[in-house]
C-alpha cells in the first residue's frame, strides 16, 4: 500500500550524491518547493562539493557524507543513518535510487521514518535507445520525476517553466576584472562532456567560437588539466575570448554563470548549472536526446540542436553518451556551424 501522509511532515531528508548535472537539476525543483512550503525544513544528502548549489535556497541545509571514510561500506552507511535520524527526519525522498541511498532509506523505515524514491523510468528509456522497435517519443523529464517523489510525500508542486525568474547574482570585483568590461552580450561556451558522444568536434566548435567573438564576449567553461589546457589554447587564437578553466572555485563559476546572456553546453553538466539560474541554454546532442528527459530546466524545444536522423535513424544510441554504436561515431558531424550560429544570433538580436 503507498504510503499517504495524514498530517504534513516538516524535516525532509532529499537525497542525490551526485552526477553534477543530475544535483544541479534539483536547484529549480527545490526552490519551487520551499516557495511553496515555506514551511517545511529539507536536509540535502549529497557531496561537499556541490554545496554552493544550494546557496541562498531558504529552509535547506546540506549533509555531505564521507563516501571514502567513515560512511564507506555497509556499516559506514548504518553509522550514516544513526547521524542523519538524530537529526529528526520525518520522510526521506531518495532522488537517486542508488544502491546505497536504497540501503539508507530502508535503514531508516525500520527506525520509522517513511520515503518514497525517484522512478527513473529504465525500462523506457532502454525501448527509446534500442535499436530494433524503439519506441522514440518523449518521456517524463528528470525534473518531472524529482517532482513525482515529493507529490508522493504528500508535497504536489507546480514545476511549470512559466514561473521561472531569472537569478543573477553580484560579480565580485576578483570576477569583474578577470572577464574585463564589455557591451558585449555575455555567451558562456563549455564544448566538453563526459563522454565522447556527447561531445561536438573541437574543429567545429572552434569556428563557432571563432564566428561568435566578433559580435559577443565568448567565456569557455571547463575543469581539469585536458580541457584547461584545450581552452587556453582555443582562447588564445581569437579575440574576446577568455578561458575560466581552472580559474575560480566552483561557488565563482556559478556567479559568473549567473550573468551570462546565454550558455552554450553539450548534454552536460554545465548546461544544468546555467539552468539553474534561468539563463538561456542551447544544448548540442549527439548519441543523446532531450527525449530521455535530462534536457536543462525551463528550455523551449528550439534550443535543442540535434544531428540528422534522417542519415542516423537509430537515434538516440544511448542515454549517457557512454554506448558506442558502429557507424554513429560521427554523428556530430552532422551539425554544421553555421546552424549552430545562426541559432545564437537568431535568439541573442
Amino acid at each position: 500500500m503507498p504510503f499517504r501522509m495524514s498530517t504534513p511532515k516538516k524535516h525532509i531528508l532529499v537525497i542525490r550524491l551526485s552526477a553534477m548535472g543530475d544535483v544541479a537539476m534539483c536547484i529549480p525543483i527545490l526552490r519551487r518547493f520551499t516557495a511553496t512550503y515555506p514551511e517545511v525544513q529539507l536536509t540535502v544528502l549529497t557531496r561537499s562539493f556541490f554545496t554552493p548549489f544550494f546557496k541562498d535556497i531558504p529552509n535547506v541545509k546540506v549533509f555531505s557524507p564521507d563516501l571514502k571514510g567513515k560512511h564507506k561500506g555497509f556499516f559506514g552507511i548504518q553509522k550514516l543513518s544513526k547521524e542523519l535520524h538524530r537529526l529528526n527526519i520525518d520522510a526521506v525522498a531518495d532522488l537517486h535510487n542508488v544502491l546505497r541511498s536504497n540501503i539508507l532509506v530502508q535503514l531508516l523505515r525500520l527506525k520509522g521514518v517513511p520515503f518514497k524514491q525517484i522512478d527513473k523510468g529504465r525500462s523506457e528509456k532502454k525501448a527509446l535507445i534500442r535499436a530494433y522497435n524503439k519506441v522514440f517519443k518523449p518521456l517524463k523529464t528528470t525534473h518531472e520525476r524529482y517532482a513525482d517523489v515529493f507529490k508522493a510525500l504528500g508535497y504536489p508542486l507546480d514545476i511549470s517553466i512559466e514561473n521561472i525568474v531569472p537569478i543573477q547574482k553580484p560579480l565580485s570585483t576578483k570576477i569583474a576584472s578577470y572577464i574585463g568590461e564589455t557591451e558585449k552580450k555575455r555567451i558562456g561556451i563549455a564544448p566538453f562532456a563526459a563522454h565522447e558522444g556527447k561531445m561536438y568536434p573541437l574543429t567545429h566548435m572552434q569556428k563557432v567560437i571563432q564566428e561568435l567573438s566578433k559580435t559577443y564576449k565568448i567565456i569557455l567553461f571547463g575543469g581539469g588539466k585536458h580541457e584547461k589546457e584545450c581552452l587556453d589554447e582555443i582562447a588564445n587564437k581569437c579575440t574576446d575570448v577568455i578561458s575560466v578553466a581552472g580559474k575560480f572555485s566552483l561557488e565563482e563559476e556559478l556567479v559568473l554563470m549567473s550573468n551570462l546572456d546565454l550558455m552554450l553546453s553539450m548534454d552536460s553538466g554545465n548546461g544544468h548549472l546555467a539552468a539553474m539560474f534561468g539563463v538561456k541554454v542551447i544544448t548540442i546532442w549527439g548519441a543523446t536526446h532531450p527525449y530521455a528527459g535530462f534536457k536543462p530546466y525551463g528550455q523551449p524545444d528550439f534550443y535543442d540542436i540535434l544531428p540528422n536522423r534522417e542519415k542516423f535513424p537509430l537515434l538516440p544510441t544511448s542515454i549517457y553518451g557512454n554506448k558506442k554504436v558502429k557507424g554513429y561515431e560521427h554523428v556530430m558531424h552532422s551539425i554544421a556551424p553555421e546552424i549552430i550560429i545562426e541559432t545564437i544570433k537568431k535568439e541573442l538580436n
